[in-house]
């Protein structure tokens, strides 16, 4: 038998702020109260919580499990991705004779259990809606930012520079690239093409600008648009 630990964060900030550790003491103590000895703890680092288990780098691991092997965790949404992955995952182990046993809800695969079974059943709804809400609340402030002139990260598109870094980073006009939009956005008008402009560029302004990324601008495929 081999008893393992899962723990997962889902950004860079998690890891250094030492929530991992947070969840593998929880473990640990958890496997004391069961007089289980761990075998070894996965450490998921960065990665989303909207990844199923077994489609990860460490919980994939925990698909080659064998009957009477124990599995810990410090908290539901640590492991599982929505209700679904949460409730297949857990009847398929407890067909398999794995155990699992969750911080606050006990051995969900033990029969003798049937209220920490329900709980768990219970709050993976929740937790799959709550990922849901902080999922829309994202986009909306990426959305936010990006209407506020922010930069949501890569390079600066043609037209504008990075100023600022992290979450203070923001796209400010580049005059001279400024300059090139509108000299685009004159020639499209003449009728010419965009191998054309491109050529118009070179000359006019000294600077090579692909008819791929010319036609990009122009169409609005873009982060300052086509206006």
């Amino acid at each position: 038998m081999a008893v393992y630990g899962y723990t997962r964060v889902s950004t860079e900030d998690q890891v250094q702020n030492t929530s991992l550790d947070d969840q593998a003491r929880q473990i640990e103590g958890i496997a004391m109260t069961h007089d289980l000895t761990l075998t070894h703890i996965y450490r998921e680092e960065g990665v989303s919580g909207g990844v199923s288990l077994f489609q990860r780098p460490e919980g994939c691991k925990l698909a080659f499990l064998r009957a009477g092997d124990v599995v810990i965790v410090s908290r539901l949404d640590r492991m599982f991705r929505d209700a679904r992955d949460a409730l297949n995952v857990i009847g398929d182990w407890d067909e398999a004779g794995i155990r699992l046993i969750i911080n606050g809800y006990g051995d969900v695969t033990d029969n003798t259990n049937p209220f920490g079974r329900f709980m768990v059943e219970l709050m993976a709804v929740f937790s799959g809606e709550k990922r849901r809400r902080i999922k829309e609340r994202t986009m909306a402030g990426r959305k936010a930012k990006k209407n506020a002139g922010g930069h949501l990260g890569g390079n600066a598109p043609f037209g504008y520079d990075i100023e600022g870094n992290g979450r203070n980073a923001k796209l400010v006009p580049n005059p001279e690239e400024q300059d090139c939009i509108t000299t685009m956005k004159v020639a499209r008008l003449k009728g010419h093409s965009f191998r054309n402009i491109e050529a118009i560029i070179k000359k006019k302004h000294g600077k090579y600008v692909s008819h791929v990324t010319i036609r990009r601008i122009l169409q609005g495929d873009h982060a300052h648009g086509s206006s």
